[in-house]
């Protein structure tokens, strides 16, 4: 039998990722240190910036569309684009977990921590360019997997053990679920083909139910309500490195993976998963921003905020366009730099500062830390959608993507009108409870406020490239036309 290896020439971002792996397994190998015996390895994490780096720049040009492997993975200059954007969350969560990785505690586990982190962004990848349901589910499940030994990665302290199994059981349920639906559908139309299901796929009860299964699976994965009851505790327990990475990367690739199946293979029931669309995103805009008012610890804040962002994400998909795509990769991209950017500061506070990760803790943080006060305000106000900030540019062309599927529907215009006027109404809802830490850092008095800290070097670096992308990505409209020219 002979195999044409030359297919691989089209899995570039794979392959690059798979060198890296295999490179940084070896060095781990021959590197370690021996048990109970503290070495920190200081080139380790430059060495896998660069090499992320290296594969960030192969990747970033534009490719042909090109199916292989039997037409079961496919790659075009959208998917390139996504990719390339979790590469650069990615690249930013490396950067930042080096003050992390250099305790005792996690210095021996340097290694596995770079390793999982690469296994989780290969099945994204997977996830992101599958064009069959075997494949999509296989690159799912080589993300989750790993995604839950992250999350438990700190299992001696606080609940990141606890954080660990309430994620792989909720994930396991998830993918039990998503599989029944997909079995649903694989009866109906005798494929799991993306291309050959569309002309196989009417709205029958069948289907239909085969579809609202997948949705719910995963609808986990993005942490939409009603899916959402893991993602508090999860994001709480896990160290706080891993909850960024959790709360972006993973967040983006999965809700990318949806827009594309619910317009690709989901489009003969257009109607049905709108309207199944609409409701989840109402619920969880509106439930996410009321329970986050109410959070004192700030990882369970940023649970909710990103439980309501998830619901912003997939506006952009309501319109059922092309231009919902660029809407939702460009979010994507925004909310990688302003979300990080926040969690970059909550890990270094965590860090100098006994573990502490309550809002109260932060009231007169101006006093003794104004820069990180200012990066963190700045973020809170790009995830808010505050003009000139670039979170302002991600959630009006989300409403324009879904008021564009409002003009062209003949059937559900005034209803997507009506959730794109709730989302906005909850806009101003949202900016309010990211303005009580902006609060509690710049108005509330502190006696004894956190004491002034040196952030390392590598924080100070994830920083610097935040708050540089949420300045700039708003105003530089060639990386909005980057991503508009790859959708079109």
């Amino acid at each position: 039998m002979n195999i044409d290896y030359s297919q691989f020439l089209h899995m570039i971002p794979e392959v690059t990722l798979m060198a890296i792996l295999i490179i940084v397994f070896l060095a781990d190998l021959f590197t370690a240190p021996r048990e109970g015996e503290f070495s920190p390895r200081k080139w380790f994490n430059p060495l896998v910036g660069v090499l992320f780096l290296a594969h960030i720049l192969i990747n970033i040009f534009p490719v042909e569309p090109t199916t292989t492997f039997g037409g079961m993975y496919m790659t075009n200059p959208s998917v390139g684009v996504i990719k390339t954007i979790l590469a650069f969350g990615t690249l930013i969560v490396i950067i930042q977990s080096r003050e992390w990785l250099q305790r005792e505690d996690t210095n021996f586990k340097e290694g596995e921590f770079y390793e999982l982190v690469i296994a989780t962004l290969m099945g994204m990848n997977m996830m992101v360019s599958a064009n069959h349901f075997l494949l999509f589910f296989l690159g799912l499940e080589m993300a989750s997997v790993p995604m839950a030994c992250l999350v438990a990665f700190d299992k001696y302290r606080h609940h990141s053990a606890e954080a660990g199994a309430k994620f792989i059981l909720t994930a396991t349920f998830s993918s039990g679920i998503m599989l029944y639906g997909i079995s649903f559908l694989y009866a109906a139309c005798g494929t799991l083909y993306f291309d050959d299901m569309v002309p196989k796929l009417s709205a029958t009860p069948f289907t239909i139910l085969g579809m609202v299964f997948f949705f719910s699976g995963l609808g986990f994965k993005i942490s939409l309500v009603p899916f959402h009851f893991w993602t508090a505790d999860s994001y709480q327990g896990a160290p706080t490195t891993v909850t960024g990475y959790l709360s972006v990367v993973s967040k983006g690739a999965a809700a990318f993976a949806l827009c594309s199946i619910l317009m690709k293979v989901f489009a003969p029931m257009v109607e049905y998963w709108q309207y199944m669309l609409m409701i989840v995103i109402v619920l969880s805009i509106t439930i996410a921003n009321l329970f986050a008012i109410h959070q004192q610890d700030l990882k369970r804040f940023m649970a909710f905020s990103s439980i309501s962002q998830a619901g912003y994400i997939m506006l952009a998909v309501v319109g059922n366009s092309a231009m919902g795509i660029t809407a939702l990769t460009y979010y994507v991209l925004i909310y990688v730099v302003a979300n990080l950017a926040v969690f970059a500061i909550i890990a270094s506070v965590e860090e100098h500062n006994g573990g502490t990760v309550r809002m109260d803790s932060y009231n007169g943080f101006y006093q003794t830390n104004p820069r990180l006060s200012f990066i963190m305000t700045i973020a809170l106000f790009s995830l808010g959608g505050i003009p000139p900030f670039a979170g302002m540019f991600s959630k009006f062309f989300a409403f324009m993507a879904a008021a564009n599927g409002a003009q062209i529907s003949t059937t559900l215009g005034a209803t997507i009108y009506a959730v794109v006027f709730i989302a906005l109404v909850n806009t101003v809802i949202s900016l309010y409870y990211y303005l009580l830490i902006v609060k509690a850092m710049y108005i509330k008095h502190n006696e004894t406020p956190l004491p002034t800290f040196q952030s390392h070097v590598n924080t100070k670096l994830a920083l610097a490239i935040c708050t540089l992308g949420i300045v700039a990505f708003g105003v530089m409209s060639y990386v909005y036309d980057w991503i508009h020219a790859a959708a079109m």
